[in-house]
């Protein structure tokens, strides 16, 4: 079968792989479309620095399950369409019986394994990471998997420090392939939405989008000081650290910053005023990826079509390494995906 393979950073490698055959409790799916993620940019370019060559890349896959492994039918049934990804983070194992595992964060097992390997034509995956999905959800919807997943699991969080339906939320970055999820989520729960993100294109599409405001990154403080006098929650879905301390500038008192955007390594610490910091009550959250459960939430959430997926470039398998290059430079809004393996 054809996969991309990073075998040198920097670049991907199309090349012909043996099929893989489903091990216990794993299920063979054959992948109709998978998702272009900024995650797997940040790991061809090894920016976070743990990047350890060859490795089969891409986690976010919609398709159609071939075969079962022993002990896989209790899960998911040859024929099923489904949705694969868990971002990457824990998508392929966990151990079920830590205290992560027990409280529903199982993205933070010890043994957790991690998935890669939807740029391919199949990828045998473990059937309880899989969620059927039902006929109102397109192929073009799999960044879900991953891009919606992590968005949605973010906001979601924010009931847990008071943050309710009305209060305000700043989402840095909204026109990116998480932000625009964050965007309409929150909207979807509620919430009060500012878009911050740079240039009167993206900021059109944020306000598609659906947010009530949408800001230029030069312009967001003082237009929130002024007339919101501070937001009470900055979801920071930018893999810049300047999103970040952006997103702490713009909290009212007892503010919650959400940090979901994983920065390159090259881009330094985040600056914390600490006396700012207490004397204001400021509290930061990091948010990794979702669960499995919260993926059936999601899925119900676009079902219903209050959660949709803006595909900004289309692409084969062969080009991949144009697409993470659009991608690098912001050539587009929203995800990428990649809709036929055999090109």
């Amino acid at each position: 079968m054809r996969a991309a393979i990073l075998e040198e950073i920097g670049k991907l490698t199309i090349k012909d792989v043996p099929k893989p055959t489903p091990g216990h409790e794993e299920a063979l799916v054959k992948i109709s479309t998978s998702g272009v993620c900024h995650s797997d940019l940040h790991m061809v370019k090894k920016d976070w620095g743990f990047t350890n060559p060859p490795i089969p890349m891409g986690h976010e896959g919609i398709g159609i399950v071939e075969e079962l492994g022993p002990g896989a039918e209790v899960y998911i049934q040859k024929g099923d369409r489904v949705i694969l990804g868990l971002g990457g983070s824990g998508g392929r194992y966990w151990c079920g019986a830590c205290e992560y595992c027990l409280s529903g964060r199982t993205m933070f097992c010890n043994k957790v394994k991690n998935l890669l390997g939807t740029y391919a034509e199949y990828i045998s995956i473990w059937a309880k990471t899989l969620v059927k999905l039902p006929d109102e959800i397109s192929d073009r919807e799999v960044p879900l998997a991953c891009g919606g997943l992590t968005a949605y699991s973010a906001i979601k969080k924010l009931s847990n420090y008071g943050i309710t339906a009305g209060k305000s939320v700043a989402i840095i970055g909204a026109a990116g392939g998480l932000g625009h999820y964050a965007v309409q989520i929150a909207k979807a729960f509620g919430y009060k939405v500012i878009g911050v993100d740079i240039g009167p294109e993206k900021l059109a599409f944020v306000k598609k989008m659906g947010a009530d405001y949408a800001l230029d990154v030069n312009e967001v403080i003082p237009f929130v000081k002024k007339e919101l006098r501070g937001v009470n929650a900055s979801i920071v879905v930018s893999s810049k650290v300047a999103g970040f301390e952006l997103g702490l500038k713009l909290l009212k008192k007892m503010g919650v910053l959400i940090a979901v955007g994983l920065p390159a390594a090259s881009e330094g610490k985040m600056s914390i005023n600490p006396i700012a910091f207490v004397l204001k009550g400021l509290r930061i959250v990091g948010s990794l990826v979702g669960s499995v459960e919260e993926m059936r939430e999601l899925v119900q959430l676009a079902a219903e079509g209050k959660v949709k997926t803006h595909i900004g470039k289309t692409a084969n398998l062969s080009e991949i390494n144009q697409v993470l290059e659009d991608l690098e430079n912001g050539t587009y809004t929203g995800r990428a995906i990649i809709d036929n393996m055999m090109k």
